[in-house]
């Protein structure tokens, strides 16, 4: 297990400085789409071809660092893989809409809190 969280912590640092160098390159929103597409595309490549003990290292880690939403797309395409296309679904749409209403959520408090 310590070996599994040594992955990860490497592997964060790696992909946050990859999403920071990508943000710096190429700036937000079109930045962050790159971000998403690209990590996106990388896990699905990882999640085919890579053995299960290097995954907290990069999929877990440097794609996690580098980008959350490839963790999001991959599980969507578990659920759908898996026969279950309804929770898939209901799985993106949730988590889209949610997620934009957290933020907004979160973004009101946080200016209400602080106005």
């Amino acid at each position: 297990m310590i070996y599994a969280l040594f992955q990860v912590a490497i592997g964060g640092a790696i992909g946050s400085v990859l999403r920071f160098l990508t943000l710096t390159t190429v700036s937000a929103p079109l930045g962050t789409f790159v971000v998403n597409v690209a990590g996106s595309l990388v896990m699905g490549v990882l999640f085919v071809t890579l053995s299960a003990r290097l995954s907290p290292l990069l999929m877990t880690g440097v794609l996690g660092g580098f980008t959350t939403f490839s963790a999001f797309s991959l599980d969507a395409l578990k659920l759908y893989e898996s026969g279950q296309p309804s929770q898939a679904i209901l799985y993106i749409a949730g988590s889209v809409i949610l997620s934009l209403a957290a933020v907004a959520l979160g973004a009101a408090l946080a200016r209400g809190a602080f106005a």
